[in-house]
């Protein structure tokens, strides 16, 4: 087991969640492709897109199935936001681009969670690598998180 992936496994065990990654195959580079190999609706995969913001960084949980609005992410934010690079990503979180898991991170960065996830009863997210995922109810998943839920999206992957 990766580091990455134990990191993640055991946030979960001290949330108190009794979730289990699920390896999926080297194909799942997408939203739609890991909601294929777990047989869900795209909307269920809870994507982590980390943006740089100053000095700091922002996470937005965001449904399969739609996109960061940028304008919108800017102002919950306070302030202007750029994509993190590879970099960027891996020294805030701690995870690899493709792999960013929502819990297990290893710094504090604020949080903001689409709506739309609300709406399934098990969303999935990554946990850790590219090639791991894990299914959480939503308000588990944003409480575990202290994800704000708010409206920063677009429609379309």
């Amino acid at each position: 087991m990766s580091k990455s992936l134990r990191r993640v496994t055991a946030a979960l065990d001290a949330a108190g969640l009794d979730a289990r990654p699920v390896e999926m195959s080297d194909q799942t580079r997408t939203a739609a492709e890991a909601a294929a190999a777990v047989s869900c609706e795209l909307d269920q995969i809870a994507k982590s897109i980390l943006f740089g913001q100053g000095d700091g960084c922002a996470l937005f949980l965001t449904a399969g199935g739609n996109q960061v609005d940028p304008d919108r992410a800017a102002s919950l934010a306070g302030g202007p936001l750029t994509r993190a690079d590879a970099a960027t990503v891996r020294r805030v979180t701690g995870f690899a681009i493709g792999g960013v898991s929502p819990v297990g991170l290893i710094s504090d960065v604020p949080i903001w969670m689409d709506a739309r996830l609300l709406a399934f009863g098990t969303v999935w997210a990554a946990a850790g690598t590219p090639r791991h995922v894990f299914p959480v109810a939503p308000a588990e998943l944003q409480r575990i998180t202290g994800a704000q839920v708010a409206e920063f999206t677009t429609s379309g992957e």
